[in-house]
């Protein structure tokens, strides 16, 4: 299998469904919107982005099935498995607010062999296979070299549906607000992982995301050189809702920040 052309196919499919998004970002409507659940929105777009994605990598590697955000019906391959976002960030793009992205990695059990983050707004397609570097528009990137957390910029995301953390959350947000440059929160988890792993961000952690938010962006992490892990420093991070994403150097100082607030509450 030559993940390197395959990676090439999946940057172009996700141009494709990228172009389609921006040719729709003016056109909603309130009628367009439909609640899944509580704050978790989802409108034609998203779905019509999911059904071209979709279509376009059925076959591109045999025997592969689909972990998908808007379907939960499509077939699951025994080894192989896409997992997409088709619109990673949709309250934003319902909003006019111009970060959001797709999501599409390729998944071999619990290995991934191919990411690839396309932020549809600045035209930035970040990108990586095993083994292969990670890869922005075609230049090669690299993680911050920033060791100290005083000199690091963090990313995270909000909760909006699980609020069982929520003090510990807030604490270690007040704690970050005093320790760092700056805490950020974009609203799309797969561009907040781009951006650790081009160096804009020096790490991103959050909880309460589902495979489809953080499996492409985690492998352009690791592959430009960052570390990824769960709030326990464990590889339960895909599948598992709690995902620290840093430069590697800063991973250890935060994680300590970290469970002095979660770690103890979670068992």
């Amino acid at each position: 299998m030559n993940l390197e052309n395959i990676t090439r196919e999946v940057v172009a499919i996700c141009q494709q469904a990228g172009a389609f998004i921006r040719s729709q970002a003016n056109g909603l409507s309130a009628t367009d919107i439909e609640e899944k659940g509580t704050h978790n929105l989802v409108t034609y777009v998203d779905k019509e982005s999911e059904n071209m994605i979709v279509e376009s990598l059925t076959g591109l590697v045999e025997g592969a099935g689909f972990i998908a955000e808007e379907k939960s019906d499509l077939p699951r391959g025994d080894i192989f498995n896409w997992i997409i976002d088709p619109l990673d960030g949709t309250t934003n793009f319902i909003h006019g607010i111009p970060v959001y992205s797709i999501s599409v990695a390729l998944i071999k059990g619990n290995e991934l062999l191919i990411g690839v983050v396309y932020e549809i707004n600045l035209d930035e397609c970040f990108y990586a296979w095993k083994a292969g570097g990670a890869w922005l528009n075609g230049q090669p990137i690299h993680v911050s070299p920033a060791a100290d957390l005083n000199q690091s910029l963090i990313a995270t995301g909000f909760p909006y549906y699980d609020y069982s953390m929520l003090p510990a959350y807030l604490d270690l947000l007040g704690d970050l607000m005093q320790s760092t440059r700056g805490v950020r929160r974009l609203g799309s988890a797969a561009v907040d992982l781009a951006y650790v792993a081009c160096g804009r961000f020096e790490l991103f952690y959050e909880y309460g995301l589902h495979p489809w938010d953080v499996a492409a962006g985690v492998l352009i992490v690791e592959e430009a050189g960052g570390k990824v892990t769960d709030f326990k420093l464990g590889n339960d991070f895909i599948f598992g809702f709690q995902i620290i994403a840093s430069n590697t150097l800063t991973h250890d100082t935060f994680h300590e920040k970290l469970k002095k607030y979660f770690i103890d509450n979670r068992d």
